[in-house]
């Protein structure tokens, strides 16, 4: 079903697509040996057009696990970008040489640009403040794993908001699921911008709520979605220094929190989640850090129509 498409947003996906890849992506976790030569003799094309660690190497880790091989490259300078070659050409050029093509951009938009033009299979690994619809595809896998289930949960967003595309994908995800309610909790230089909520949220509804400190909602989580908070958005410091504490997450503010509440975050952290919270059994992080690549070794099959019965 998948076969030959491109996923440059989370629309590209129906519910029924997402739980296909939810299944084959826990069926490699349980047999991973079994899937190590699927991908023999194809090739993934990982164009990173800014830096990336996780995203990057578990495109690179899925492929390889796969029995695939990888060409790329990591950051635009070295590549014939650096030399003016339009994005457009890139794409057409990788495409002779590669069967799918995983690529990270700045542009907002870049990945539904190359989707025009590509032979190949393109998988949008982030394009600006847009959307990250493999990061997401992690977030579900681990909600799934951890929680067994994508509805009747209270999801807390916290952090930045605004510039957050792991953050817009995923609440435009799981606002299809039945009886979530959203906590959207951010400085008000950081909300979410008023084209993602009209996207996601059909006029009226009533099933989020926005709220400034993080300790006020946390008793009602059952999954708390982490950000950073960026010193470098806020027009005046005076209200990035009132405001930031707020969004630190301590073993102190956890108190409240529920015993089976979980915690993720996209990665990396700088300071919005204190070291000994790692400690926590409900933070996640680092498990959904791990899902990422088994839910990408999931996507590649599909849309290379690799079949596990083939």
């Amino acid at each position: 079903m998948l076969k030959g498409r491109h996923l440059v947003t989370p629309d590209d996906l129906s519910i029924e697509e997402i739980f296909e890849l939810m299944e084959l992506a826990q069926d490699i976790i349980k047999s991973p040996d079994d899937y190590s030569t699927f991908c023999k003799n194809k090739l993934l094309g990982t164009l990173f057009f800014e830096p990336s660690t996780r995203t990057r190497l578990s495109f690179e880790a899925a492929m390889l696990r796969l029995g695939g091989s990888i060409i790329g490259f990591s950051e635009s300078g070295s590549s014939s970008t650096a030399k003016g070659e339009s994005l457009i050409d890139t794409i057409r050029t990788v495409g002779c040489y590669s069967d799918i093509i995983a690529m990270r951009h700045p542009q907002e938009g870049s990945a539904t640009l190359a989707r025009q033009y590509s032979y190949v299979p393109i998988i949008n690994a982030g394009d600006g403040g847009h959307y990250h619809p493999t990061q997401t595809l992690t977030d579900l896998l681990t909600i799934l794993e951890t929680k067994g289930t994508f509805g009747n949960l209270n999801i807390g967003l916290c952090g930045d908001l605004k510039f957050g595309r792991t953050v817009h994908s995923l609440l435009k995800t799981m606002n299809k699921y039945k009886n979530n309610k959203f906590y959207l909790i951010s400085p008000e230089e950081l909300k979410i911008p008023n084209y993602v909520m009209k996207l996601t949220f059909d006029e009226g509804a009533d099933n989020f709520v926005e709220n400034e400190r993080l300790e006020e909602v946390i008793s009602e989580l059952d999954v708390l979605y982490m950000t950073r908070v960026q010193k470098e958005r806020f027009f005046n410091e005076a209200d990035y220094v009132r405001l930031k504490d707020s969004y630190i997450l301590s073993p102190e503010k956890l108190k409240a929190a529920k015993e089976d509440m979980i915690i993720l975050h996209p990665l990396p952290r700088v300071n919005e989640i204190e070291l000994e919270v790692d400690k926590d059994p409900r933070a996640k992080y680092f498990d959904q850090a791990r899902y990422g690549m088994f839910v990408r070794m999931a996507l590649i099959m599909k849309l290379l129509g690799v079949e596990k019965n083939a």
